[in-house]
């Protein structure tokens, strides 16, 4: 069995058990052939925009000789699947603007039994923004540290309606209930990272400045309990 990257280990965590995977931007296919190699999957789709990564996969899944439960697609997002042919669906490796772009053009991912796994290299607090004002649901988070960076993971499901959430909840989301190194590390970087960038802003954008600067203060005032 393949070993998988830290970043796709957390992943691959918050992939239920027992049914269809659809993995978008799945460039080698590492993910797929992990999750059915380990028995967490009997079918998986393993989809990307271009033909070059596609090929890569394509070699994975044949030296894995997964071909008959591992299928490739030539897809940009979510566009060439049907609403009933996968319940996991995996969004990683890509910013959170595009994921939340992806989401929003799949509407029938508000459809019941549903269950994203997100995980944005940039802007999570986009996508926390987008799935919290239409109605996706949070319900977990993980951190995981790969090649020296930090990355957040989410569990979603749409639930239909606005939950309100505390204060800048789209910069920080789930991540304080993981009480973890990593998580405590990931707020710490966080908020040093708010407020230089608040400092270097504040004459031409003060309110922007402000508004930073109040994020990170917010989630030191979390990380102190």
């Amino acid at each position: 069995m393949k070993n998988l990257s830290p970043r796709l280990e957390a992943v691959a965590s918050l992939v239920r058990k027992g049914r269809r995977v659809a993995d978008i931007g799945t460039d080698h296919a590492y993910l797929p052939v992990y999750l059915v190699q380990s028995g967490v999957t009997d079918f998986a789709i393993a989809a990307d925009l271009r033909k070059g990564p596609l090929e890569n996969a394509k070699k994975a899944v044949e030296e894995a000789g997964l071909q008959d439960k591992i299928t490739l697609r030539l897809s940009d997002g979510l566009q060439k699947f049907e609403p009933d042919e996968a319940d996991e669906i995996v969004i990683a490796g890509m910013g959170g603007i595009l994921i939340a772009q992806i989401i929003e053009a799949a509407p029938w991912l508000q459809k019941g039994g549903k269950h994203l796994c997100l995980q944005p290299m940039s802007h999570p607090e986009v996508l926390r923004k987008f799935l919290v004002t239409n109605g996706y649901n949070i319900l977990c988070e993980t951190v995981c540290e790969d090649s020296g960076k930090l990355y957040c993971v989410m569990s979603v499901e749409f639930c239909g309606e606005y939950i309100k959430r505390p204060a800048f909840y789209e910069y920080y989301g789930e991540i304080p209930q993981c009480k973890t190194e990593l998580s405590e590390k990931y707020l710490s970087n966080l908020a040093f990272r708010l407020s230089r960038d608040a400092d270097s802003m504040r004459c031409a954008d003060p309110t922007r400045a402000d508004k930073l600067y109040k994020v990170s203060e917010k989630i030191n005032d979390i990380l102190n309990g």
